[in-house]
């Protein structure tokens, strides 16, 4: 594609996005990072620590922010010129059709002026997507600190660009992306928005190697749309591949959560098969609050649910009392293992969990009265967390699960396992009519004379399993996050 032809193309433009007057603009003064080292885990630093080193770094961006503005207080933030361009990191041309050129001075002129104001927010950093869930975040996310970094139009090498000012400067407690789409409209080669992505991701880590990153993957769109699914699942799996094996990322499958069969953008949530309608952005919500969840900003409170009279506790919803790894069997290692096969644990000595609120991976963690199998960094990693008793007797086991977007898991009854996933997209139960996507569903299986029956909402999904004399209940983790709760089980006479 030509530059002129780059310059004339434009996302999601309207009258008013390109009635925007120009302004002249670039951030005039240096970012100064929260001062301290990065070695620690993921979010363990103390909170004492962090809330100094903190409100020292604050001080210090404030002073030189106050000292370093034009005398006559105009900031300036021109959309780089074709000259200056040549000396910016990245790769790719900037797109100069006048919406964006315009929309990219304003938009960073006002959010200068709230760097102190919107201070450790969850910063959500994208293009017309984001840019779409406008200041208020359409109400969802209630009680977090939010703010919104989208500029229509921008692609991975423009968010490269702006990412220290724009949201390095908050010092962000987390930051969710979403990029790329506008990279694969315009013709910018796979491999380059690749690299883009990949030094987004280093000034994020050396930022702050504790805080949460979200990715979601690229949306589907349409042809017409010029973003094939092959491109974008190209540009996925890029990502993915930088992602992998790295636990300060967390990614959630937005691709299959609004894709079709034929892997282009379902109409049902989108207004044009690329910008999200207001159904669309509610899905989306929902496949983010589980992740907020687990990171600590959202459902900080404990379940108070008490069992029904006759059922027992299996989770007391505070720790891993009563779970814990059994020895796993020698797997025959493959000859030529794939590059993307999932990782299966091998636990060679039983460890029970007894007090502790988390398995000794990390994996399973007790969070408010949910027992959660968070989404693992090797991208799909199949093990089980068992309990420590055996079931012999006749039994009614009830539970309630919520799954992150094509999430699978399961849910062992003595031995064999009970799928337990996000049904309308990872299967197999994909027609069930009551089941909520990314919200709590109620499982209960019964067993009799060795036989389990499985309701999930009251919908059947199976009626002959057979299962073993004895054995314990387990719950697997494979892709993406699933939550459990409310574990119980009551012995039929």
């Amino acid at each position: 594609m030509s530059a002129e032809q780059g310059m004339a193309r434009g996302e999601g433009r309207t009258d008013r996005e390109d009635a925007v007057p120009p302004v002249r603009a670039k951030l005039p003064f240096p970012f100064i990072p929260i001062l301290g080292d990065h070695g620690g885990g993921h979010r363990e630093m103390s909170m004492v620590s962090r809330r100094m080193k903190f409100l020292i770094g604050l001080v210090a961006f404030l002073f030189l922010f106050a000292a370093e503005l034009p005398s006559n207080g105009a900031e300036s933030f021109d959309f780089p010129t074709l000259e200056e361009e040549k000396s910016l990191p990245g790769e790719g041309a900037l797109r100069r059709y006048d919406g964006y050129v315009n929309r990219w001075p304003v938009s960073r002129k006002r959010w200068a002026s709230e760097v102190a104001k919107d201070q450790q927010a969850v910063v959500f950093l994208g293009d017309s997507i984001t840019q779409g869930w406008g200041k208020d975040f359409k109400g969802n996310f209630q009680g977090m600190k939010l703010a919104n970094r989208g500029i229509g139009g921008d692609t991975t090498r423009g968010m490269l660009i702006r990412l220290q000012e724009d949201v390095l400067a908050l010092n962000p407690s987390a930051v969710v992306l979403l990029l790329g789409t506008n990279d694969v409209e315009v013709g910018i080669e796979v491999e380059a928005i690749g690299r883009n992505f990949e030094k987004i991701i280093a000034a994020l880590k050396a930022h702050d190697s504790d805080m949460p990153i979200v990715l979601c993957r690229i949306f589907p769109s349409a042809p017409e749309k010029s973003r094939p699914a092959e491109t974008i699942q190209a540009v996925n799996a890029l990502f993915e591949a930088v992602a992998k094996n790295d636990r300060q990322i967390t990614v959630v499958d937005t691709w299959t959560l609004f894709a079709q069969e034929d892997g282009n953008s379902d109409p049902k949530w989108f207004k044009d098969r690329l910008h999200l309608n207001p159904e669309g952005y509610a899905r989306w919500a929902a496949s983010l609050v589980p992740v907020f969840a687990t990171l600590g900003f959202l459902e900080t409170e404990a379940d108070d649910f008490e069992p029904e009279e006759g059922f027992e506790s299996l989770f007391n919803g505070k720790d891993l009392t009563g779970w814990g790894f059994r020895p796993t069997p020698p797997r025959k290692q493959p000859k030529k293992p794939r590059p993307n096969a999932p990782v299966f644990v091998e636990i060679k000595e039983a460890n029970s969990f007894d007090g502790k609120a988390q398995s000794s991976d990390g994996r399973y963690e007790a969070i408010n009265g949910r027992l959660v199998v968070k989404t693992p960094a090797e991208g799909r990693r199949i093990q089980q967390l068992w309990t420590t008793r055996e079931f012999p007797e006749d039994f009614v086991l009830k539970l309630e699960f919520r799954a992150t977007p094509n999430a699978d898991s399961g849910v062992f009854l003595r031995k064999p396992q009970l799928q337990c996933r996000d049904y309308p997209l990872a299967g197999p139960y994909e027609n069930l009519e009551t089941y909520r996507p990314q919200d709590w569903n109620e499982l209960i299986v019964t067993v009799r004379e060795g036989v389990a029956k499985a309701t999930c909402n009251g919908e059947l999904l199976t009626d002959d399993m057979v299962v073993p004399e004895t054995g314990p209940i387990g719950l697997e983790g494979d892709r993406g996050q699933m939550e459990y709760r409310r574990i119980r089980i009551k012995t039929l006479e």
